[in-house]
């Protein structure tokens, strides 16, 4: 069993799923870490570890994502809570009205913390914004994310299609492969 640090219920949920389908335990710590104002992921992780460690006192694991958009010079980024809280997808929208070039990539960084040793495992996915919000699944972007090589968003697709092409989905098979490796799984 590791614990997952997250608010965020769908974040959980998808990380639930590929570690339950490959036969471990995960538990959700809600634990309202400090971030600071940087312009990585990673460092942002690396800020919150000492935080983590004290709250934790054990193994745990913690991600931080983020849709970094061409057009908007890589805006939301690492501020892409901050703006799914006020801007939603519907402002995203309307800054992207009469934009030509529509790329977007998501991003994940995933630390794990095992006896105190801190890995960093980083992941990407590129794709478009869609037009408009298209789908029911999913949570923050995924209605207006379209993943490079599809059609449908994030949000038209199973959490198994999803898990299966995403930054969180890529970026935890290899966090499942290290904890494997560790013989923690």
């Amino acid at each position: 069993m590791i614990r997952f640090v997250t608010s965020n219920e769908g974040k959980f949920v998808e990380v639930q799923r590929m570690m339950q389908f490959e036969g471990l335990q995960v538990e959700q710590f809600n634990y309202a870490y400090p971030e600071i104002q940087t312009g990585s992921l990673e460092a942002v992780l690396g800020y919150a570890a000492p935080f983590l460690d004290e709250a934790l006192k054990g193994d745990y694991m913690a991600d931080d994502s983020g849709i970094f958009i061409s057009a908007l010079q890589g805006f939301p980024g690492v501020y892409s809570a901050y703006a799914n809280d006020t801007l939603r997808c519907e402002g995203i929208l309307r800054l992207m009205e009469g934009v030509r070039d529509r790329t977007a990539e998501f991003q994940t960084v995933v630390l794990v913390s095992i006896n105190a040793d801190k890995h960093y495992f980083k992941s990407s996915c590129r794709g478009t914004i869609a037009e408009k919000k298209r789908g029911r699944h999913g949570f923050g972007y995924d209605p207006i994310f379209i993943p490079q090589g599809h059609k449908r968003t994030f949000a038209q697709m199973s959490l198994d299609e999803k898990n299966a092409v995403s930054h969180r989905g890529r970026a935890f098979r290899e966090v499942i492969r290290y904890l494997r490796s560790r013989r923690l799984a």
